[in-house]
């Protein structure tokens, strides 16, 4: 802080105040604004000048002075909203204090002891001003956000003016009505005001000071009680913000309507700096955080979509009192859905271009953002999830994140992309609509490390799904039940899978199917069980125009053969988990025939070391994670309820983590419920027992594949032997006119496994969230070197 006062043309003296113990009169004007002086600083001269080390000396050896500081630039701030800021100089003092809040914040929240202090109340500041008993008077955080929101809307600060003459009769702040001074077009609005880039940065800052207050909910370790509400949020998304309706349209419409391609034309951005982008970023990170609201609380009927009347209207809605959240669950227009998915879409396809046309466009860093806010529009909006199923468009999103799944998987630092990208696949499996979308060919040919292959978006789903089981890295082994959910929940509506899809299918059954996998983790066999399913599905649903499949499952019959005869005795067991010290590799690659690679493409690369990277919680398992539903004759689904004292059904995996202890990190308990059917060592080491490996053998659904090769096969064979064929073609020609009808059992029901909201989850968004604004914060580091404990800063 010394040093910051030097820059303040050399008035140092009063440092030696500021530090020492002797506290400062808040009423020494001339004192405290040195810290505010108009001299043209930036937010990295701030960040430079005052040191961490000075901040934690002030906060321990003079917390009075810090207090006064904090109680001062937040006055300063309120000011500036009162008046309008119409001069450069306030709008320069206004600035600084901006600054200098997001410098000192974290330092606060850091503390304990420091916590409560913006929601105590500063005497003298009554709510109404004045000298007012100081019954009324509101806590300094309350004031700083509604300052805040205030100067997020200042005419010629932050907005363009109205107003033509530039005489002093400049717009009452207070008589504006903001709702006509939204940044943007796009939802609920429709003038796209003269792009201002000093506006811009003015707006970045505000917002930038905004996320730092939001941040205190990275100080707090994370806990499965979701109940407690990030108070700064709470307060700012509420009736009590008069700007909440037009800041949430502007921060929506800012992030969907920016183009990264500068006006449509490649190269352009290479001509002319992007003021946008650093607004765009802050809009997305603060909108997320606004809407880090557990929907499973809630039992809103707007938050469903099914019940709501029209959009925003002036009835009390019922529903989150978060208004941010309340907006977004309103939105029902479908331009404003169709402007909302282009934008996201067209921002999510972003680094996507550049591998076709290098440096043509601006590569945006913000995805990770885009796809919490994209995961929070789907989770809170039902109509907007169906809008986004309705038509093929919802592949303008499967498109770009089967592309960040398949470069982030040999990443340890990109753990969280992989999750949320599955994720919302797995919410958007849930609905028969996405299954019947993938079977649009694909011909976008985005440069890949994928083998090449002709058919749809389902064989691209499939490929890019076993490439990240078969060589991603060994973090990844939880989401291997998510990902297999999402095949089963499309599979029954698959038209005509190709036969490099149908080999990487077959591959992972065999890779999952062996002894030592089986026999070496309570919950491995659930894989099988999944894949299975998979192949029921579209052996009794889609069997004619999947023949490649058919032949796959002809070819590699062996495996089905040695599933259905696995043996159970205690010696065979042992010999199986015996295999596994020898087959360290998890899935061995050797004979998955993975053909050439796509053109231009490069590898998957592991992080660099020493690449930093955040921890997140533990998932909840895929039996906490989604609900079965059964789809009936008429498309419709309807819930099955869990039989609560059984144990879970045998395609319900065992959760993640033990139910007792929700944040045991990603350890795997074997349920309570599976304890005794197999034995646990002196060590505490589980192991497989027969019985064990009985129960759950005896419901391998195999009865319809063994009959579909008992009819085939001796037909296949007859067909090789008489006219001497070693040709695939002719076997395909034979499969592609056959038919099962008759000879199968009945077709089973189709079920589906949605997935629900659930608190587990709104945790893992949240500390995942915060994890990535943390490390996205870099120019100024926000909140580098502070003691945060939502989660760990690790080193790859």
């Amino acid at each position: 802080i010394a040093g910051y006062l030097d820059l303040a043309e050399g008035r140092s003296a009063s440092v030696t105040m500021f530090v020492s113990p002797q506290p400062v009169e808040a009423t020494d004007d001339a004192f405290w604004d040195q810290f505010w002086a108009d001299t043209a600083t930036s937010v990295q001269d701030v960040f430079a000048l005052v040191p961490a080390a000075e901040i934690r000396a002030v906060r321990e050896e003079s917390p009075s002075n810090l207090a006064t500081l904090c109680y001062k630039a937040v006055e300063k701030l309120v000011q500036g909203a009162e008046s309008g800021c119409h001069t450069e100089k306030e709008r320069q003092i206004v600035l600084n204090c901006c600054r200098l809040l997001t410098r000192i914040l974290p330092y606060i929240f850091e503390d304990p002891d420091w916590r409560g202090f913006f929601w105590s109340t500063v005497p003298g500041a009554g709510r109404g001003g004045g000298d007012e008993d100081d019954e009324n008077a509101r806590p300094l955080a309350e004031s700083l956000l509604l300052a805040v929101a205030d100067l997020l809307f200042c005419p010629d600060f932050t907005v363009q003016s109205h107003r033509r003459s530039t005489v002093d009769t400049a717009e009452d702040i207070h008589s504006i009505d903001s709702c006509e001074y939204i940044w943007e077009a796009g939802v609920g609005f429709a003038h796209s005001p003269q792009p201002n880039y000093i506006h811009d940065l003015n707006r970045t800052e505000l917002l930038k000071l905004l996320l730092t207050c939001f941040s205190e909910a990275m100080y707090l370790p994370p806990s499965s009680d979701s109940s407690n509400a990030n108070p700064w949020v709470q307060f700012f998304c509420s009736t009590e913000n008069r700007h909440a309706l037009p800041l949430f349209t502007s921060l929506l419409n800012v992030v969907c309507a920016y183009d990264p391609v500068g006006y449509g034309i490649p190269y352009n951005h290479l001509l002319f700096s992007d003021y946008r982008e650093p607004l765009v970023e802050e809009a997305a990170q603060v909108l997320i955080v606004t809407l880090d609201y557990d929907s499973s609380m809630s039992s809103s009927p707007t938050v469903d979509g099914t019940t709501t009347g029209t959009a925003m209207d002036d009835v009390d809605p019922p529903g989150p009192d978060n208004l941010f959240v309340n907006y977004l669950s309103r939105i029902h227009r479908e331009e404003d859905f169709q402007f909302i998915l282009k934008g996201v879409a067209r921002l999510l396809s972003n680094p996507l271009v550049q591998t076709y046309l290098p440096n043509s466009a601006k590569k945006i860093q913000f995805h990770q953002e885009l796809l919490v806010l994209f995961w929070k529009l789907c989770d809170f909006n039902k109509k907007f999830l169906f809008f986004v199923l309705k038509s093929s468009d919802v592949l303008d999103i499967l498109v770009p994140i089967l592309y960040f799944l398949n470069d982030a998987r040999a990443d340890q630092s990109r753990v969280g992309l992989m999750h949320i990208g599955v994720f919302i696949l797995l919410l958007l499996s849930g609905e028969r609509n996405f299954g019947v979308r993938l079977n649009k060919p694909y011909s976008v040919r985005v440069p890949m490390d994928i083998p090449v292959f002709t058919g749809t978006h389902a064989d691209l789903l499939i490929i890019v799904f076993h490439k990240i089981i078969t060589s991603g890295h060994q973090r990844l082994q939880p989401l291997f039940d998510c990902l297999l959910t999402i095949v089963v929940n499309v599979s029954p509506y698959l038209k005509s899978l190709s036969m490099v899809a149908a080999n990487k299918l077959l591959h992972l059954l065999e890779a999952f199917s062996t002894t030592w996998f089986l026999f070496s983790a309570v919950q491995n066999h659930h894989l099988v069980f999944f894949l299975l399913e998979v192949f029921n599905n579209i052996i009794q649903y889609q069997f004619d125009g999947n023949s490649n499949l058919v032949y796959a499952v002809i070819r590699k019959r062996n495996v089905f053969h040695q599933l259905a005869n696995l043996p159970t005795d205690s010696q065979s067991i042992q010999k199986g988990l015996q295999r596994k010290k020898k087959t360290p590799e998890p899935i061995s690659r050797t004979n998955s025939q993975d053909g050439v690679s796509m053109e231009g493409s490069r590898p998957a690369a592991p992080a660099e070391p020493g690449t930093l990277k955040t921890s997140l919680v533990a998932t909840p398992g895929i039996d906490k994670l989604t609900e079965k539903s059964q789809v009936s004759e008429d498309g419709t689904m309807r819930s099955l309820e869990p039989e609560s004292s059984q144990p879970p059904p045998e395609g319900n995996l065992p959760s993640a983590v033990s139910d007792g202890e929700p944040w045991s990190g990603e350890a795997s308990h074997p349920r309570r419920d599976r304890r005794r059917l197999s034995s646990a060592s002196s060590s505490g080491q589980w192991t497989p027992t027969p019985d064990w490996v009985m129960s759950w053998k005896s419901k391998l659904p195999l009865q319809t594949i063994m009959r579909l090769l008992q009819v085939l096969v001796p037909q296949v064979e007859k067909i090789c032997i008489d006219k001497g064929l070693t040709d695939e073609s002719e076997i395909l020609k034979f499969l592609q006119h056959g038919t099962l009808v008759g000879l199968l059992p009945v077709p089973h029901p189709i079920l589906i496994r949605k997935y629900q909201a659930n608190s587990g989850t709104a945790m893992w968004f949240r500390t995942y969230m915060w994890g990535v604004i943390y490390l996205r914060n870099v120019d100024p580091p926000i909140w580098y070197d502070t003691d945060v404990k939502l989660f760990e800063i690790q080193r790859v």
